[in-house]
């Protein structure tokens, strides 16, 4: 069974930082694209950032400078590292993968076709 947990959520503060982490499991995903995404109630997913196979990583303009994606192989974890949380960053946090495929254009060139359920982050003023 093809699992993606996620972790890390909670509520902190504005300015508080939080880790998140996700751990893949019965799926060997080869030449990896991994990604972070969010969705804030009564709003459309919104992607995050995106890590790659050769460590290439992108972010969408809400996360640079702020966030960062890795990942650890050998644990098969990605992880999303958040600095300088603000109330707009409050959202339920999905992590996502697919193989052969590579960062083009700011996202995973293919669709993604494994997903966690989700992690809630809530940042108060």
């Amino acid at each position: 069974e093809v699992r993606l947990v996620e972790s890390g959520g909670g509520s902190v503060q504005t300015g508080g930082s939080l880790t998140l982490s996700c751990v893949v499991s019965g799926y060997t995903c080869r030449s990896c694209c991994m990604g972070w995404f969010r969705q804030a109630p009564g709003e459309e997913l919104e992607g995050v950032a995106f890590i790659d196979s050769i460590g290439y990583t992108s972010y969408t303009d809400s996360a640079e400078g702020r966030f960062t994606i890795s990942n650890d192989n050998d644990k098969n974890t990605l992880y999303l590292q958040m600095n300088n949380l603000k109330p707009e960053d409050t959202a339920k946090y999905y992590c996502a993968a697919v193989s052969y495929s590579r960062i083009i254009g700011g996202s995973c060139a293919r669709g993604f076709t494994q997903w966690g359920q989700g992690t809630q982050v809530t940042v108060s003023s």
